[in-house]
């Protein structure tokens, strides 16, 4: 493929297969990519910090049924009195959290292709009923911290959000690095904000969910692979239909280079606070459940700066 030419179908599987990093990280390979957030990113990330304003990339928690949100998530809540005269509220959580709703990060073990999950892992041997043995997310239970760089692509387009006939490409968030001014790194966390709040505005409050959606093409494999980043979090997630007859088009980036996705994420606020501050680097705190075997776990991302 050359430069900002769509990629035909050979192209992407080969991205898939031939820029794997499957055995790169040895006996740590469970972590995948996690493992470029080294003791001394952590340091530097924290080095970012100059005001100590805080930014959540949560959205709320999804509990009213929409097309983008088919199994909502439950709250339910109870109270109870404890003599003499005081008492106490509880309440249960409980959720899908895959999907198009929740705020979720992805662990390795979540989706796989035809040539097998994370690290050449085997479904059928990876997985069971009560959770999987390989890329976990208690692999991270230590919590995640490392630079996080916005990519605002409704600001460089000048246009409020991503449309399905124009999809976000690689060769666009390596142009809007550069307009913002920021070089990505080994083990950054890049988030790609793409409107996904003003384009339910404008279409009955729906975003995701079926088949059809805006959001990142394809040709964004190669830009995650050559940034090298450890964490990529977006608002739209990947374009459907993939336009590929693939399963995974950008989810790709798990099972081929150990990269986790934060799903669902808000980023209209962190989009307006980078634009106030005039910088898009900051400081990415994610702390997962500590769920064992778990393919992943619903977040609330904070950005510092």
């Amino acid at each position: 493929m050359t430069l900002r030419q769509v990629p035909n179908k050979a192209e992407v599987e080969s991205y898939l297969r031939d820029r794997r990093n499957w055995g790169r990280w040895g006996d740590k390979g469970s972590a995948g990519a996690m493992n470029l957030i080294t003791a001394e990113k952590r340091v530097s990330a924290a080095a970012l910090v100059k005001t100590g304003r805080t930014v959540s990339l949560s959205r709320p928690w999804a509990v009213t049924p929409t097309a983008e949100n088919p199994r909502p998530a439950q709250h339910y809540m109870t109270s109870a009195d404890r003599p003499p005269g005081g008492g106490a509220a509880t309440d249960f959580y409980g959720v899908f959290y895959h999907g198009t709703a929740t705020t979720h990060i992805d662990a390795l073990c979540h989706v796989w292709n035809h040539d097998g999950m994370w690290d050449g892992r085997s479904p059928d041997e990876t997985l069971t009923f009560s959770g999987a043995n390989y890329g976990t997310v208690d692999e991270w239970s230590d919590g995640i911290l490392t630079r996080g760089v916005l990519l605002d692509v409704p600001k460089h387009r000048g246009r409020p959000y991503v449309t399905q006939d124009a999809p976000v490409h690689g060769w666009e968030l390596q142009d809007i690095a550069g307009a913002e001014g920021v070089r990505l790194e080994p083990g950054d966390a890049v988030m790609v904000y793409s409107g996904r709040e003003a384009y339910a505005a404008d279409n009955d409050g729906v975003w995701g969910g079926g088949s059809s959606r805006p959001g990142l093409h394809a040709s964004c494999l190669p830009f995650v692979r050559d940034s090298d980043v450890s964490i990529l979090g977006w608002d739209m997630m990947d374009a459907e239909p993939n336009g590929y007859d693939i399963p995974w088009s950008v989810h790709g980036v798990i099972f081929a280079y150990g990269v986790a996705l934060l799903d669902n994420s808000l980023l209209q606020p962190l989009a307006e606070a980078c634009a106030e501050a005039g910088r898009y680097e900051f400081m990415l705190t994610i702390n997962p459940l500590r769920v064992i075997g778990g393919t992943g776990s619903p977040v609330n991302p904070i950005a510092v700066f």
